[in-house]
């Protein structure tokens, strides 16, 4: 116990960025979830991990919750550039409104996309009933 009390007075100001839900991402494709219990619980008790598809954008990436904001800080730490089978892994803090932005911006480029597949077959339409 004195470990742990020791470890928050030193950290009492923990950046606001620091969360205890982490995204890892370049994660080897064949990674499984109890290799990831093994890697990241030796920083502190893991409350969930979610792996990405296999077969989506997603691969290559997880989701480590911890139940301690500290742990997840240590793993951070300790975990981004470490080497796990060929791969160097890119440990961050997840940040909801960064992935926001990112599901907004795709879901605006597909609607451009069909747009302009819209306008391109009324161009062709137009063309085909002038000749």
């Amino acid at each position: 116990m004195s470990e742990i009390a020791s470890r928050r007075s030193s950290n009492s100001r923990l950046p606001p960025e620091v969360n205890r839900i982490l995204y890892v991402r370049n994660l080897p494709f064949k990674i499984t979830a109890e290799e990831l219990y093994a890697i990241f619980g030796k920083y502190g008790a893991v409350f969930q991990i979610r792996l990405g598809d296999k077969s989506k954008d997603t691969r290559g990436t997880a989701f480590v919750v911890y139940e301690d904001i500290y742990d997840a800080k240590a793993a951070v730490d300790h975990l981004s550039g470490f080497n796990v089978g060929g791969r160097y892994l890119v440990v961050l803090y997840y940040q909801p409104a960064k992935f926001q932005r990112r599901a907004e911006a795709s879901q605006q480029k597909e609607e451009l996309e069909e747009l302009r597949r819209q306008v391109k077959a009324k161009k062709a339409a137009i063309a085909k009933s002038e000749d």
